[in-house]
């Protein structure tokens, strides 16, 4: 399990998809969105996303921001998350305790 700042409330399952950048992959639907930081550019991307997982970030961030707008769940501050999530694992995110846990 790994804790973090809960930014977007909500508890969601599904597959981790890590993105170094909002093009270098798709973002299948239902996917977690796992990355380490976002800027306006992902937005797009933001729509395919079940969950948000940032390495970095507040509550006034672009990616907390965006979660909440659309209703996703979204953690933030989990040093080193996108190296100890691979492609593929399911995991949960809960955006209100601020916990990711692999299933």
């Amino acid at each position: 399990e790994f804790i973090g700042v809960g930014l977007s409330s909500g508890i969601v399952s599904g597959f981790a998809r890590t993105l170094r950048s909002p093009h270098e992959k798709p973002l299948q639907k239902g996917e977690i969105l796992i990355a380490y930081t976002t800027d306006p550019g992902w937005t797009p991307i933001f729509s395919n996303a079940a969950a948000v997982v940032l390495e970095i970030g507040g509550a006034l961030q672009h990616g907390a921001v965006v979660a909440r707008e659309l209703g996703l769940p979204c953690v933030a501050g989990i040093d080193g998350i996108t190296t100890a999530i691979k492609d593929g694992q399911l995991i949960e995110v809960d955006g209100s305790s601020g916990s990711v846990r692999l299933l």
